[in-house]
């Protein structure tokens, strides 16, 4: 073989290389079922509390058991899907006056490293959430509650992780301040997430 056309397959060889993503050998490559999950919130609304969650979703996980900082999460969440049960409490969460989904018709969430909890199957996710067009890290309390066949033979992995973060930090500002003093939405809102994930095809 002649040395240029050498240095020229050596040379693509590389590119193609740096080109292709990385990922361990052992890692498993899942997609997030949503029939079989649930990505939930829970904010004050005078003086108790509201549940809600988001109906559409779809996400991937790249997990490595043996390497957890290896891992990776990749989510994105139709903002119009929210349900809190109450349709004209759907329309308002909605609104511009607090998703506005016309606008911000998603929410993301990308990691960028995970942390393992040594002696348990715990791990703190670090990634970047965009909402309402406003980007913020925010850290995941993250579980393998465990993985193995169902009854029709498929491989599924368990996961559960929660969070806390400020709406406000999103740009997401409206209140109203009632008769006792407090306000009608309070600015604190849980995450909770359970995922239920499957190798990908």
């Amino acid at each position: 073989m002649p040395r240029a056309w050498k240095r020229f397959t050596f040379g693509f060889g590389m590119v193609l290389w740096m080109t292709v993503p990385f990922f361990p050998a052992d890692a498993a490559q899942l997609t997030i079922d949503r029939d079989h999950s649930n990505v939930g919130f829970s904010v004050r609304h005078l003086f108790t509390r509201v549940q809600g969650r988001f109906r559409d979703f779809a996400g991937t996980i790249t997990f490595d058991e043996s390497h957890p900082e290896s891992s990776s999460v990749s989510v994105t969440i139709q903002t119009a899907s929210i349900d809190t049960n109450v349709e004209a409490r759907d329309t308002d969460l909605r609104s511009a006056r607090f998703f506005d989904a016309a606008a911000f018709p998603t929410l993301t969430f990308q990691s960028h490293d995970v942390t393992p909890v040594p002696g348990a199957e715990r791990f703190t996710i670090n990634g970047t959430l965009m909402m309402h067009g406003v980007s913020r890290e925010v850290a995941l309390d993250a579980e393998l509650l465990g993985r193995g066949k169902d009854p029709w033979g498929n491989v599924r992995y368990g996961f559960h992780a929660t969070a806390r973060l400020n709406r406000k930090d999103f740009g997401m500002q409206w209140n109203e301040v009632i008769e006792t003093g407090g306000v009608l939405v309070g600015d604190e809102v849980e995450i909770t997430l359970d995922i239920d994930a499957t190798p990908a095809e």
